[in-house]
C-alpha cells in the first residue's frame, strides 16, 4: 500500500515524497481514510509508529477549503507537552507546504504577544497545550464556538499530568457538532470515560496490543548499585556502539549532575527538564539532532511524542515510577523500522517498580549479561602469544624507570597506581575479576569474556 492508495490530494501526495515516505504506517493507513471520512476516532499504537502523520495528513485535506476567522480557529490539537507541540507544528510545515493553510503555536515558556497576533489574523490550525489555551481563554484572546476538528494527543500522558480536567472544560466550549480525533499510546479507563463522553461513535483503531513496546527494541534490565551508576553508565556508552542516546532520570535535579559529571568525562552530552525555559529547551534539542552533542539527559518531559531520528540507545537512569513512562521512554528509539537498544538499571527498592513494568508489558526484561555485550573481544593466541610473554618485561621496566624518577614519593600510592593502569591491558585483567586463561597457547572462545569485566556483568541472570 502507498500514500496514494488512501484518497489523499495530489498536492499533499507530493509534499509528502519530498519528505522521503512511500508507505504508511499501519495506524496511518487505517486511520487516514476514516478521518478524510469526517468520522471520529480513537487510535491506540505505540510509540514511534507515525500516529502524529496520521492525523495530521488528512487535517490538511480537510481543511484546505474553508476561511478563517479572528480569533476563532478552525480546528484545535491539544498536546501535553510544549516539545510534542512544537513537533506536530513542524509536521504541519512540512507536509503543508503546498497549501494555504495558518497555524498557531500556544505553549508556555514564551511570550504572548506573538501568540495573540497570530489569532487576531485568523488560524485554521490551532496547535496547543491545555495551559497556555486555558490562559488565553480566560482572557478573552480565543474563541472556541468555530472549531470544527479537535485532536486530543498522546491523552494517557495528559491523564499523567492532571489536564483531564482542563480538556473536559475545553471540549464543553467547542461546538457539538464536531469531528473529535484521539490518539493514545495506552487507554486507562479514565480515557475511556473521556472518549466516551465527547466522541461520537467513535471507529476504534488499534495496531497492536496497549501497552506493548516495539519489537525492534531490544531492552534489558541492569541489577546495579546506585553508587555504581555512574560507572556503569560510563561503561556501557563506551562499549555498547552508541551512536546517540537519551539517558532519563526520574529527578531534574539527577539530569544536572549527570550531565555535568558526563561532560567532565569527556562526552558530548547535553540536558532538558522543567527547570529550563523554553528557548534552551529546543535549543538543546536542534543541537541534539543535527549532532552537536550525541547524549541528551533528560527527565520526563522528553519522553512522550518526540521524533527524534536515529536514537540508537534509551537509558532509564533510574527505573521509572510509572510503567507507561517505561513504554515512552524507551519508544524514543527503534522509531521508523530502526533497530534500538534500551537499558532498564535497576537498584535496591527498584524491584516493585520493575515488576510493575513487565506486568504492564506482560513481557519479562532479561538481565543484561556477557553474551549480550556488544564490545569486540580481543582476539589472543597463535601469532600473538609471544607478545604476552613480553608485556610483562616492559611493564617491569617501566616500573624500574618511574621508581627511579619519583624517588622520595610514597611508593605505595604509586604502585596501585600503576597496577591499576597496567590492568586495562587485554592481556592483563585486573586481579580478582578478569578470567585466567590456563593455557596461553589457545584462542579464547568467540563470545567469551576476555578483558576488563564490570561488575554489573556478574549478575547472574535468573
Amino acid at each position: 500500500m502507498t500514500f496514494a492508495d488512501l484518497g489523499l490530494s495530489h498536492d499533499l501526495l507530493q509534499a509528502v515524497e519530498a519528505s522521503g515516505y512511500t508507505e504508511p504506517t499501519p495506524i496511518q493507513a487505517q486511520a487516514i481514510p476514516p478521518v478524510l471520512m469526517m468520522k471520529d476516532i480513537i487510535g491506540i499504537a505505540q510509540t514511534g509508529t507515525g500516529k502524529t502523520a496520521s492525523f495530521v495528513l488528512p487535517m490538511i485535506d480537510v481543511l484546505a477549503s474553508g476561511r478563517r476567522r479572528a480569533l476563532m480557529p478552525r480546528s484545535l490539537i491539544l498536546a501535553p507537552t510544549r516539545e510534542l507541540a512544537a513537533q506536530v507544528a513542524e509536521n504541519f510545515e512540512k507536509y503543508g507546504k503546498n497549501h494555504d493553510l495558518k497555524l498557531a503555536l500556544l505553549i508556555g515558556g514564551v511570550q504572548m504577544g506573538d501568540q495573540v497576533k497570530a489569532l487576531n489574523e485568523g488560524v485554521d490550525v490551532l496547535i496547543a497545550t491545555p495551559g497556555r489555551l486555558m490562559d488565553l481563554f480566560e482572557r478573552g484572546k480565543i474563541l472556541l464556538n468555530g472549531c470544527e476538528l479537535l485532536v486530543i494527543d498522546e491523552a494517557d500522558r495528559m491523564l499523567d499530568m492532571g489536564f483531564i480536567p482542563d480538556i473536559e472544560f475545553i471540549c464543553s466550549k467547542l461546538p457539538e457538532a464536531r469531528q473529535t480525533l484521539l490518539f493514545s499510546a495506552t487507554m486507562p479507563p479514565p480515557i475511556e470515560k473521556l472518549a466516551a463522553k465527547f466522541l461520537n461513535n467513535p471507529k476504534r483503531i488499534e495496531v497492536s496490543r496497549a501497552a506493548s513496546t516495539n519489537e525492534n527494541i531490544t531492552a534489558f534490565k541492569v541489577p546495579v548499585k546506585n553508587r555504581q551508576k555512574r560507572d556503569t553508565l560510563e561503561w556501557l556508552l563506551r562499549n555498547d556502539h552508541v551512536e546517540t542516546a537519551i539517558v532519563f532520570s526520574n529527578r531534574k535535579t539527577t539530569v544536572r549532575e549527570l550531565n555535568k559529571h558526563l561532560q567532565r568525562s569527556g562526552f558530548a552530552s547535553g540536558e532538558i527538564h522543567g527547570d529550563i525555559d523554553q528557548s534552551t529547551r529546543i535549543k538543546e534539542l536542534d543541537r541534539f539532532k543535527k549532532g552537536e552533542i550525541n547524549i541528551l539527559v533528560a527527565s520526563d518531559v522528553a519522553a512522550r511524542g518526540l521524533d527524534i531520528k536515529g536514537v540508537s540507545h534509551v537509558f532509564n537512569y533510574d527505573t521509572p515510577w510509572h510503567p507507561d513512562d517505561y513504554v515512552h521512554r524507551i519508544g524514543r528509539t527503534g522509531r521508523a523500522g530502526a533497530k534500538g537498544r534500551a537499558f532498564t538499571f535497576v537498584s535496591e527498592g527498584d524491584e516493585e517498580a520493575i515488576e510493575n513494568v513487565e506486568k504492564l508489558t506482560k513481557a519479562k526484561i532479561p538481565v543484561f549479561g556477557k553474551s549480550d555485550v556488544r564490545v569486540e573481544l580481543a582476539e589472543t593466541g597463535g601469532a600473538a602469544a609471544p607478545d604476552r610473554e613480553e608485556k610483562p618485561k616492559r611493564a617491569r621496566r617501566s616500573r624500574e624507570d618511574e621508581g627511579e624518577r619519583d624517588q622520595g614519593r610514597d611508593r605505595r600510592p604509586a604502585r596501585r597506581e600503576r597496577e591499576s593502569s597496567a590492568g586495562t591491558e587485554a592481556s592483563r585483567p585486573p586481579r580478582g575479576r578478569g578470567r585466567r586463561d590456563e593455557n596461553d597457547g589457545e584462542r579464547i572462545p568467540a563470545g567469551e569474556w576476555n578483558g576488563p569485566q564490570p561488575d554489573f556483568l556478574g549478575v547472574s541472570a535468573t
